[in-house]
Formats: structure tokens, sequence, C-alpha cells
């Protein structure tokens, strides 16, 4: 081996010794995953790198982020079954192929869906306490083939990745899962005390039925709260993945405005939409950015006037989709803005106005945030409130 070649194979491992150091200490999934592909491309000389991540309860893999790839490649599910990096998580062992077209494990779907040829891959198992998190590959090496020594040094970040993906998922689920915890123990001493109350002799058959109603609607609200929590801890972790497509915010603008519709006419608030005309598409995750929608539009009728209005509209903005949901409603308290995002919050003046658990705002900011957009508020008390969402007209390449 050249000089040349020693040299830079031990810069090589004193990168990786930094980026050990750097991945400890990174705590956001996304800020880490991109970071690893970036130096998976950069010690393999390769031309792209990329991280699928294993979903234990859909036993599939699916691409989480990849350096300039094409956007669809992100959520892209790839099956264990018929697939190079399924073949890699199913036996933990590395694979090196010169021309993927010569391997039967090759899986033509991502190229398919990104338009992205594939000539050499090299992919290692992300292994960490005998759990396999996912699968680390990079793609097309610029000069030659990927060696012996490339392989080594990607088990090495591999081995680092691992350990660094499952720790931050540990902490985002330990963190969520403390105020989770926390925020049961108000509905469920309501149903403790209701159920007392029930066993009672002297209670009254109206107050029966009341306490019945109440039992009723603390255990919706905690099978709301769950579902809820499920969702954020998905998103949190990682593990839901967006499958971008070409979207007219039209049609998801008039679904949600039916789905809204019988709510709003028992308070009669009107619900009208304003799309600006020749708007784009965008792309985006549709079902997504219809819960997103719904979830605004729900709580700008639930938290509105009677006789209010609720309003949607769309414009562009240079490169982006601008998303407004306005309400009469009232308002929003200067003390409780800079909260609202945060898990489980509530408005305390507007709390007992309606029925919630506290995370939608949370979930649809991660949604948002996931299509690398933008989520805002403007409100006045007894005036009403604007959430504004910007959305990349194209997929971030992040």
């Amino acid at each position: 081996m050249s000089e040349k070649k020693i040299s830079q194979n031990i810069d090589d491992y004193r990168r990786l010794i930094e980026i050990a150091r750097d991945l400890a200490s990174t705590l956001d999934l996304d800020a880490l995953l991109y970071r690893i592909v970036k130096v998976a491309s950069e010690i393999a000389n390769a031309e792209e790198a990329s991280i699928l991540l294993f979903d234990e309860v859909t036993r599939q893999l699916h691409f989480q982020v990849a350096t300039n790839m094409d956007p669809n490649m992100r959520g892209v599910d790839v099956p264990l079954e018929g697939s190079i990096a399924g073949w890699i998580l199913t036996n933990r062992k590395p694979v090196r192929i010169g021309d993927v077209r010569d391997d039967a494990r090759y899986f033509s779907g991502v190229e398919n869906a990104t338009s992205y040829a594939t000539q050499s891959i090299l992919g290692v198992p992300l292994i960490t306490k005998d759990k396999v998190v996912g699968v680390l590959e990079v793609l097309n090496k610029r000069e030659g083939h990927f060696s012996e020594v490339d392989e080594e040094l990607l088990l090495v970040l591999g081995a680092q990745a691992a350990v660094a993906i499952e720790n931050t998922r540990l902490f985002q689920q330990s963190d969520l899962i403390s105020e989770f915890v926390h925020e049961l123990r108000t509905p469920l001493a309501s149903l403790s005390t209701a159920t007392y109350l029930l066993l009672r002799p002297e209670i009254s058959s109206q107050q029966h039925e009341q306490i019945v109603n109440n039992i009723h609607s603390e255990t919706l609200r905690l099978n709301a709260l769950a579902s809820s929590f499920l969702d954020l801890s998905r998103l949190e972790s990682g593990r839901v993945h967006f499958h971008y497509k070409k979207v007219n915010i039209e049609p998801i603008f008039q679904t949600c405005c039916e789905i809204m519709q019988s709510k709003a006419a028992e308070n009669n608030i009107e619900i009208k939409t304003d799309i600006k005309k020749d708007l784009p598409e965008l792309e985006a995750d549709p079902d997504k950015i219809k819960q997103v929608l719904l979830n605004l539009v729900s709580n700008a009728v639930k938290y509105n006037k009677p006789g209010g209005t609720v309003t949607l509209r769309a414009t562009k903005e240079d490169e982006q989709i601008r998303i407004e949901v306005e309400d009469t409603g009232y308002g929003i308290p200067a003390e409780a803005m800079p909260h609202l995002f945060k898990k489980f919050f509530r408005v305390r003046e507007t709390e007992s106005k309606a029925a919630g658990t506290g995370l939608g705002l949370s979930i649809t900011k991660q949604i948002v945030q996931g299509h690398k957009g933008t989520i805002s508020v403007k409100s006045k008390p007894s005036e009403g409130t604007t959430f504004i969402i910007h959305l990349p007209l194209r997929a971030s390449r992040d």
C-alpha cells in the first residue's frame, strides 16, 4: 500500500474518532442521520450515501435520509425479501457489489421512484446491543471499486451510528413517556373517583347517569391521548416516513371543510376557502398535509365564537406555498403564545371550552418540519387566531 493511501486511511480513522464524539452529543435524530450519511460518503469516496431504518411494526425498511438524492427516495419502502438492504439487515452482514444489476437481490423500486441509477453499492447493518436498527449504504464509488478498507471504515461508522440512533430514540421516548404518564394522572384520577361514587348506595339515578357520562368522556379522552401519543412518538423517533407526491391543495381544503362541516354547523360557524388561481402543485405527503389541516381547522371550529367564520387560504410565495387557517374566535393570550407547540400544553383561558389532548399542535409542527416547512401563529385576544404554514414547492434534498 502506498504512503499516500496509508496516510488517507489514518485520516479516515481519525475522522471516525472525531465523529464518534460528535454523534454522541447530538439528540436531534434528523440532524444526526444527515451527519452520518455525509461522513459515510466522504470516507468511502462515494457519490451518495443513505440510511434505511427498520420499522419493527410493519417489518419493513424505509429510506429516512440521503445525501443529495431525489426527494422521492425518502419514504420509499424496501422489502426485506428481494432487496440488498433487506438481505443485509436479515443476515446482519455487510455487502459489496460492483454492479447491482448482476445481483439477484437488487430491488429496482428505488431507482424507478427516483430515476437515480445505482451502479456499485456497499452496505452495512446498523447493530446495537444485538438489535438491528437499519442499514447504512454508500453508492457508486467515484474511482475504482469499494474495497475491504472501505467496508471496515463503514462498519466502524455503522456501529457508532447505531448506538447514537438508539440513544437518541430512547432519550426522546423516555422524555415523552414521562410527560405522558404525568398527563394520564388527571383522567385516571377522575375515573377512580367516578367508579368509587358509583358504588355509593346514596347516589340518585340522575347522579348515576351523570357519572357514567363522565366516565365515557374521560375514556374517549384517554383513547385520543393514547393515539396522539403514539403519533407523536413515531414522528419524533423518525419511524414515520413521508410518501411524497404531486399535491393539489384545493381538494385537500375541500375534504377538510366537508369533514368539519357538521361540527361547525352546531354553532353556526361558516368555513370558507380562498385559493389563488393557478396555484402550483407541491411535493408533499397528501395524507400528512390533510392531518395538519384537519387539526388546525378542528381547533379553529372548537375555539370559535357562535356565528363565527373559519377561512382557509393558499397562495404562492417565491418557491413556497403559504397556507393560512384563520378563525374569528377567542384568540390566544400573549403569555401563552411561546408555549403553543409544546407537548400537552393547553391554553388555560379556553381549556374548558373544548376537550383536547394538548398534542395536536406538537404533531402538526413535527409534520410541517418533516416537510422542511415552517409554522407560525398570530393572534389577538377576542378577535381570532391565524396559523400560517410555509411549505416548499419541491421536497428537500437533505
